[in-house]
């Protein structure tokens, strides 16, 4: 990825980090599936009567706002409201990683190179550090969820590389056009109506600015810029950087809502920084650096130089 790209991917990291506080806020004033049906309708309306119809099969549309809206931001409000902390959630979401490359391999053919695995590796190893950390901090059914989510995500990053719209702006707000009606049904159905109005009619300034994050912000610039990575590269070599979200989210959930990080978490999320540095050299950097750093090694020359030593001649006299 070019320099540019990666900044690219680093800033919609941090803006997908800092979501999981205004998620937190969400939460507060309304019902997860009517607070996800709000964030996707503020999205798509009125956009979708301004901007064209996006240049691919209806079908696509369909599956990823089902995928993505629906089942992905459906499990995780549904687990963080069922008490996941803001960064925890952070952190098990980008789970996604691993499920981008599983589905990436079994339907779009891509393998990930050793340099890569290896990159995901040592950042897993920080979210798995980070994760028994915080002890798993909410109930284990919250947690499924979240993890699930993270399953569908992955799944929605493969289903957009495999349908690759050529404008990310109409593919987004016509993807966003999917999930409101079904959530709505859904909240109506699980949350009850009355739990809604109550919402409704009581929002304030918070509940309106976390809407308007969520769904502005978040996901409509977040996931305008991500689907365009994910046109221009491997889905494979994009996924690795949205495992900054964590650390991001992590570091606003403490300032924001004083959700403690000690030092062991400020370790995992040095590991999460090296895998993606890992995960960003060019491919068979890494193989590289480590053969000349094999050859430098201080240990080695000594052996040399004695080598060298014992077959030069001599002084005669």
């Amino acid at each position: 990825m070019s320099p540019r790209h990666i900044g690219l991917a680093v800033l919609v990291a941090a803006v997908w980090g800092l979501n999981f506080v205004l998620i937190h806020i969400g939460l507060q004033n309304f019902p997860p599936l009517l607070f996800c049906a709000l964030r996707f309708a503020v999205v798509a309306v009125p956009a979708i009567f301004f901007v064209g119809p996006p240049k691919v099969a209806l079908r696509w549309v369909l599956a990823v706002g089902v995928v993505l809206g629906v089942v992905k931001f459906g499990l995780l409000f549904l687990g963080m409201h069922a008490g996941m902390p803001a960064g925890l959630s952070s952190l098990v979401l980008q789970g996604q990683a691993v499920f981008t490359a599983l589905f990436a391999g079994v339907l779009l053919g891509e393998r990930p190179g050793a340099q890569r695995l290896t990159g995901l590796g040592v950042a897993f190893a920080g979210i798995g550090l980070s994760a028994v950390d915080r002890g798993l901090g909410g109930p284990l059914g919250a947690f499924v969820l979240v993890v699930l989510a993270a399953a569908a995500w992955g799944l929605s990053n493969v289903l957009t590389r495999k349908a690759a719209p050529p404008d990310a702006l109409r593919w987004m707000v016509w993807v966003s056009a999917v999930p409101p009606l079904p959530l709505l049904g859904l909240s109506l159905l699980v949350e009850g109506p009355a739990a809604d109005l109550r919402a409704l009619r009581g929002i304030d300034l918070a509940g309106i600015g976390a809407i308007g994050y969520v769904g502005l912000v978040s996901t409509l610039f977040g996931f305008v810029a991500w689907s365009y990575l994910l046109r221009s590269y491997d889905a494979t070599a994009v996924a690795p950087y949205s495992l900054l979200v964590p650390v991001f989210g992590m570091s606003s959930a403490w300032l924001l809502l004083g959700e403690s990080v000690g030092p062991v978490a400020a370790a995992a999320a040095l590991l999460v920084i090296a895998g993606i540095g890992i995960t960003a050299l060019r491919p068979g950097a890494l193989s590289g650096a480590v053969r000349r750093w094999a050859r430098r090694s201080p240990r080695r020359r000594p052996r040399r130089s004695a080598a060298l030593a014992a077959a030069r001649p001599g002084r005669r006299g």
